[in-house]
């Protein structure tokens, strides 16, 4: 049988890492540890696209600042967000002097850039590898669902896709180690609801869940965190049910990134947030800070996503979803 958990032959850790969020974000419990908020949603710019990519190259600078690097020192840029061909990304890195490689995992894009950067360079086909993830309310708001302007009634289990932006550089000396990664497999349930992205990403991340410990010597108790992105609360409770009918209890440690970066009954978000920027925005602003702390030592990353587009919900398709896996554990490294 194949070995699906990837251990990278040599170290690979997280060198920086740098948030943006919006208006909304703002408000929420996570505003003091963004790195970058703005209260106008635009940024400044004439369309929400824009926005969006002003967001990606505030983030990108923020980190590569952070790390004390130039685009020039970074071998490869992994990106991507929820806009049609990703043009989000293509348009917001173009003045980045860096091999680019665009990338589409809906709202897993965040773990799966972290996993395929691990690969890279614990592979030694790269030194230091840049990933950057974003989604915005508005652009993604028109493409999915309807005009803002349409005013259409959220039922509960809909989320509010995150106006944010993470940004990480990752190399082989640091202080938060990703030290294993388990890629997803698509898998399709038949769920049909737009508005229900957690049902239709829930057994997805069970089943990637599933597969890990059953590669590896661990169990949930032996993590700080298992941390999804993002199921919100109707993902969250269809996650942990199917996996107790596994006899796997996550319960007791597990949170989303959906359910972290709104407070949702004060805001009014309904299912809580979603969207690539949502576990980017709340990665880079809080779960790694504590890793560098060590307040937290060992987390499981889980990002979700959901990929379908307008034209095969438009056709009466189902929602095929997936679960990338990463594990970040803390400690400084003794040779860096």
């Amino acid at each position: 049988m194949r070995n699906e958990l990837i251990v990278p032959s040599r170290k690979v850790y997280i060198v920086s890492e740098y948030s943006c969020g919006g208006k909304e974000e703002m408000k929420g419990p996570l505003k003091d540890k963004l790195n970058y908020c703005c209260d106008d949603d635009k940024f400044g710019k004439d369309t929400w696209e824009k926005a969006e990519s002003e967001m990606q190259k505030i983030a990108l600078y923020g980190a590569l600042s952070s790390a004390e690097l130039k685009d020039t020192d970074i071998n490869i840029l992994l990106a991507g967000d929820l806009t049609n061909q990703c043009v989000v990304s293509s348009y917001g890195l173009l003045s980045y002097d860096i091999p680019y490689v665009g990338l589409y995992g809906a709202c897993s894009t965040c773990a799966l850039g972290m996993g395929l950067a691990t690969c890279l360079i614990g592979g030694g086909m790269a030194d230091t590898v840049a990933t950057v993830s974003s989604s915005h309310f508005c652009s993604s708001e028109r493409q999915f669902r309807y005009p803002l302007e349409y005013g259409g009634q959220r039922p509960p289990t809909s989320q509010w896709t995150v106006t944010g932006a993470g940004a990480f550089i990752l190399g082989d000396k640091g202080e938060v180690c990703v030290s294993e990664v388990l890629f997803g497999k698509s898998l399709d349930m038949g769920i049909k609801d737009v508005n229900n992205m957690g049902a239709a990403m829930a057994p997805a991340a069970a089943q990637t869940i599933r597969r890990y410990f059953s590669s590896s010597a661990n169990d949930p108790s032996s993590f700080d965190l298992i941390v999804t992105g993002d199921l919100g609360c109707e993902g969250s409770r269809i996650l942990c049910d199917l996996l107790l009918m596994d006899g796997i209890d996550i319960t007791k440690n597990h949170t989303d990134c959906g359910l972290m970066i709104y407070d949702i009954d004060k805001q009014d978000k309904h299912s809580g947030g979603s969207g690539c920027g949502c576990s980017a925005s709340v990665m880079a602003s809080d779960i790694i800070k504590r890793l560098r702390t060590c307040e937290l030592n060992d987390v499981l990353f889980i990002g979700t996503g959901a990929l379908m587009n307008t034209l095969t919900l438009y056709q009466g398709g189902s929602i095929p979803a997936i679960a990338h896996l990463v594990r970040l554990s803390s400690g400084r490294d003794k040779n860096g």
